[in-house]
């Protein structure tokens, strides 16, 4: 928690709704037999469609909230690049769902957020011009996310309907 002691009193409040959501999301219950840890995001995503926008909307929430650190731009590529194989990698049926499980790109996320908070050397901040790139690309990820899982759920059923003929 040594975090907490360098974070300004009103961005406790925004890192302790990070963690609540990245535990919720990725480290809920535990596996017996793994050392791991499952949350919502995997089993919601099971639902195709409606549970993996809900699991991009709340790693979208994550990074957004996290911008209130002002992180530089190089955190913030980083941050992007998780959600965005999260998404991508997560749009495939059932397949997505066991990444999600071993990936974990919101840990990874709070991780990187707090390794930025935890340096006591004075980083440059990201422009304000980046981040309004970065809340764009979330958009257009949410965007390809959905139309990526609207056509392998439409390949599947078609391959299903083949081969039940």
């Amino acid at each position: 928690m040594e975090t907490q002691s360098r974070t300004p009193q009103k961005h406790i409040a925004a890192l302790r709704r990070i963690r609540l959501a990245t535990k919720l999301l990725e480290g809920v219950i535990p596996v017996p037999g793994t050392g791991k840890k499952v949350g919502v995001d995997p089993i919601i995503g099971l639902f195709t469609g409606g549970g993996d926008s809900i699991g991009f909307i709340m790693s979208a929430y994550i990074l957004l909230e996290s911008l209130r650190f002002k992180l530089p731009k190089a955190t913030l590529i980083k941050m992007l690049g998780n959600v965005a194989t999260d998404a991508i990698v997560g749009a495939v049926p059932f397949l997505g769902d066991v990444f999600d499980f071993f990936w974990q790109s919101n840990t990874k996320n709070l991780k990187l957020l707090e390794a930025h908070l935890d340096n006591p050397q004075p980083q440059t901040a990201a422009d304000k011009g980046f981040v309004i790139l970065v809340f764009v690309a979330l958009v257009i990820l949410f965007i390809v996310a959905i139309g990526l899982t609207i056509a392998v759920a439409s390949l599947l059923a078609g391959l299903l309907q083949t081969l039940t003929g």
